[in-house]
């Protein structure tokens, strides 16, 4: 995969100092990534994570992510701004979706790029947008919400997977351990209703997932991942598809800073869409 010749781009799978070197890249895009996400992005595949360098220094990046037998996720589709309009990017994005494999691959595309997206086989399914805030908790402690070891791993997987076209197993174990991620579970009558994890990001505290049965599940689990909050800003990427998910957040008067598009390249599993209140990661789906 990797050619060396001067002035030619090499590309090549990354390394996680490589993804910090991306991880900046994103930042500077304003796309506000979580400070530690990495370990766990690459805890579920290793492997799905590419950088093309020039001359040894990295120009360009896209990750696709491989979930089960038939579905993979794309993100980080990037190019460093001085080294645009010259086809790294397009060459970077063959090498990654090469991975894939055959399997359905799912993004979140911006605006100008969505285009460019239908003309490579993706097929709008529907809105996200990002809405920011100062948030602090609202009422007293609710008594059902307590630290997601309560719920146990084998439940957690399995409501995780319900909100998904694939389960990740991997992925999950590491993001809900992860150095200052707040994970926290809503169990009613023994019953898990929902979850959520809060995370530090750059310009602001990130929610994802915040998976829920109804909105009152959902509101609960928030005000207690934003409880320690101080009011600060929070950002949380809500699927427009879920009406009870975009009255929350402008109920608690979170505002849109810019939208993303759902779209897939072929059929995926069915998923409870209304119970996604907040998407993990807008990177790995």
């Amino acid at each position: 995969m990797t050619d060396t010749a001067p002035g030619r781009l090499a590309i090549s799978r990354a390394t996680l100092d490589d993804w910090r070197v991306v991880t900046g890249w994103a930042a500077d895009e304003g796309w506000n990534p979580g400070l530690g996400d990495a370990p766990s992005f690459f805890a579920q595949d290793p492997e799905g994570f590419f950088v093309g360098r020039l001359d040894g220094e990295p120009v360009s990046a896209v990750s696709v992510v491989n979930y089960g037998r038939d579905y993979a996720f794309l993100g980080f589709y990037l190019v460093r701004p001085d080294q645009r309009g010259r086809g790294f990017g397009l060459a970077t994005w063959q090498a990654g979706l090469a991975h894939a494999d055959g399997r359905t691959v799912g993004l979140d595309g911006v605006p100008d790029q969505q285009d460019n997206y239908r003309r490579s086989g993706f097929a709008r399914a529907y809105g996200t947008l990002r809405y920011i805030g100062p948030l602090s908790a609202v009422g007293a402690p609710d008594r059902h919400v307590r630290p997601v070891e309560a719920a146990g791993l084998r439940a957690l997987l399995a409501y995780d997977g319900a909100c998904l076209p694939a389960d990740r197993p991997r992925f999950l174990e590491s993001w809900l351990a992860a150095p200052g991620h707040r994970a926290l579970a809503r169990i009613v009558d023994g019953r898990l209703t929902g979850y959520g994890v809060l995370r530090p990001g750059r310009d602001a505290l990130r929610v994802g997932p915040l998976f829920a049965d109804t909105r009152a599940d959902a509101e609960a689990l928030l005000d207690a991942l934003v409880a320690e909050a101080d009011g600060g800003p929070v950002a949380m990427d809500v699927p427009e598809s879920n009406a009870a998910a975009v009255a929350l957040a402008e109920a608690r008067g979170m505002k849109p800073t810019f939208d993303t598009a759902r779209m897939y390249t072929g059929p995926i599993r069915e998923f409870a869409q209304e119970r996604v209140f907040g998407v993990t990661t807008l990177e790995l789906g």
